[in-house]
């Protein structure tokens, strides 16, 4: 019999997993979900220190299937980031993990989207992106390009909202496109963004087997695999590996340092993307769309964002865990406070 593998905090992958998929077999989702069991396994985080979040569609059960050890809330749809945002500044110690999908996102919850983008929340966004309203027979979502065209009805004829060049606008610190089929990569880049401090958004291909796998359209599973612009080889090294242990490939490469000191390493394949240039992450994904491809990768990264807790200001010790008489003010500093609003 062989011995169970354990990760650096000594716990084997079982105590990362979640309850069994109902989702249709095939589902980009599932795919994910494993990856955010192997990333959070890999990462050697607590799993009783990660805090799952998601609001409604199919993307947003999938919480019930990885992480079972870990907290979980399941909100009104689209409003899953207002509601990380509340247990994120009470015990902001917790790993914020949000998944979400293009209807929850780009429709209903894009004001919520936007604003904890600009707070600079400090938590991990999957969004899992299928073109499709899945859980209500597959109509086109906000997300899906013009001219893209279902198994069944008329094609697409609005344009897109692209989720990552409005992250990119306001400012997000970490933004990367990624497909379901691409295991390594995805999970380098989400081994990265839980490594990463604020707004970490990932914007991930997840074809719809049961409505959108046709080869008409774009977000199909052969469709994506035939025309994926990778911007680079990727490639993840925890902060605790020893260096001697890390093979650095041939060819040009970044690596950017990230906020627990683990890296990304960023091999060169196509044209020679800088990932601190907004603009430039902008312009990959401006000349991807223009030939119907899909941009993938680390798009952009700006490490030097102050987090929403510390542009707060708040303590050290997470609010969850002050006493009453560290929580309320003094009779005296109370006094002191109102005479300041009568001033």
């Amino acid at each position: 019999m062989r011995p169970v593998k354990l990760n650096v905090i000594e716990l084997p992958k079982a105590d990362y997993q979640g309850g069994k998929s109902t989702l249709c077999p095939g589902c980009g989702h599932d795919q994910i979900s494993n990856v955010i069991i192997q990333a959070a396994w890999e990462n050697g985080i607590v799993p009783e220190k990660i805090a799952k979040m998601s609001g409604i569609g199919c993307s947003s059960k999938t919480p019930a299937y990885f992480l079972g050890k870990s907290h979980g809330f399941n909100t009104v749809h689209g409003r899953m980031p207002s509601v990380t945002t509340g247990a994120n500044m009470v015990n902001k110690d917790l790993t914020f993990l949000g998944v979400s999908g293009d209807g929850d996102t780009a429709s209903i919850g894009i004001g919520q989207f936007v604003h904890a983008i600009r707070r600079n929340l400090n938590m991990v966004y999957i969004i899992e992106n299928n073109g499709v309203y899945g859980l209500t027979k597959g109509q086109y979502s906000a997300t899906v390009e013009k001219g893209s065209k279902k198994k069944k009805g008329a094609t697409n004829e609005n344009p897109p909202i692209d989720l990552c060049k409005m992250a990119i606008n306001l400012g997000c610190g970490f933004v990367a496109r990624s497909f379901s089929g691409s295991k390594k990569q995805l999970t380098a880049l989400l081994k990265a963004a839980l490594s990463h401090k604020g707004m970490a958004v990932i914007d991930v291909i997840s074809p719809c087997v049961t409505f959108a796998n046709n080869d008409e359209s774009y977000r199909s599973y052969t469709y994506v695999k035939a025309n994926d612009e990778e911007l680079h080889n990727v490639g993840y090294i925890a902060h605790f590996t020893p260096i001697e242990e890390v093979e650095i490939p041939e060819g040009e490469f970044k690596e950017i340092n990230l906020f627990d000191g683990s890296r990304l390493h960023l091999e060169t394949i196509a044209e020679d993307h800088d990932p601190s240039d907004a603009v430039a992450a902008l312009a990959a994904i401006h000349e991807a769309e223009k030939e119907n491809k899909h941009v993938t990768g680390l798009l952009y990264h700006n490490s030097e964002l102050k987090s929403a807790d510390e542009a707060l200001g708040l303590t050290q010790t997470p609010l969850i865990d002050l006493d009453k008489n560290e929580l309320r003010p003094s009779e005296k500093t109370l006094a002191e406070i109102n005479d300041g609003f009568r001033a």
